[in-house]
């Protein structure tokens, strides 16, 4: 820094050498032990969540930076339907921006602001998930992050003391039925995976083969003496 001003009872006194400098403490990264001084110094990928300051949605942000530079990122928020579209905008911001700038730029969606002050925090420090991969990971690792057909795996379950438990959305996918036993516990569900689904539409397949093609089962479903559908019964 250049004209940096200092006080004459500083300039009066004598100076005296310095002696212990001290240097930063080395962080993993990327398989290496690295000793970061500037933003530059930084690399890695890894994940984080934030929440809005009235904790009505969160945010879980995967960042790949490469030199301090965001390479990728994927977005993923689950609350008020505002958040998609503000996880659309921070999408298109925050490429390209060192991850000093992207902690000092609005990412439109509070939560996703507390989700980037995290995964800074966690970067900075060595604390990412590519920290003893040799090179780290490729851009693109980040899709690795989302279930089979690029949709995003959510978890979505209702359940109330006088109906019980209803399952609508697991790592599988959309839940078509549960499974009940003869005391009406859960012990299976039937689901269909969105994301191929709509692959193989896309395709020209008929509607009816691609929901067949990708409907499964998960437990012991075909046990149950009793299916509900968990959105009408």
């Amino acid at each position: 820094m250049t004209n940096i001003q200092v006080t004459q009872e500083i300039l009066d006194k004598c100076p005296v050498k310095r002696g212990v400098k001290g240097s930063p403490a080395p962080i993993p990264q990327e398989g290496e032990w690295t000793k970061c001084k500037e933003i530059k110094d930084i690399s890695g990928l890894t994940h984080g969540c934030g929440c809005c300051a009235p904790q009505q949605g969160t945010c879980k942000l995967t960042l790949n930076v490469k030199n301090g530079i965001i390479q990728e990122a994927l977005v993923e928020t689950i609350g008020c339907s505002g958040m998609t579209h503000s996880a659309a905008m921070a999408g298109e911001i925050l490429p390209g921006k060192t991850i000093l700038e992207a902690l000092n730029t609005d990412l439109v969606c509070d939560a996703i602001n507390v989700a980037m002050r995290e995964l800074f925090l966690q970067i900075v420090y060595g604390r990412t998930q590519s920290a003893f991969s040799e090179n780290g990971l490729p851009v693109g690792a980040g899709l690795e992050d989302l279930g089979k057909g690029l949709c995003s795996m959510c978890g979505t379950i209702h359940s109330t003391v006088q109906k019980g438990v209803r399952y609508l959305q697991l790592t599988e996918g959309y839940i078509l039925k549960l499974g009940l036993d003869k005391n009406n516990e859960v012990i299976g569900y039937q689901f269909v995976n969105m994301g191929k689904f709509m692959a193989c539409i896309k395709k020209g397949i008929d509607p009816a083969q691609a929901l067949k093609e990708n409907t499964g089962t998960y437990g012991r479903f075909a046990d149950a003496v009793k299916y509900i559908d968990p959105r009408e019964e």
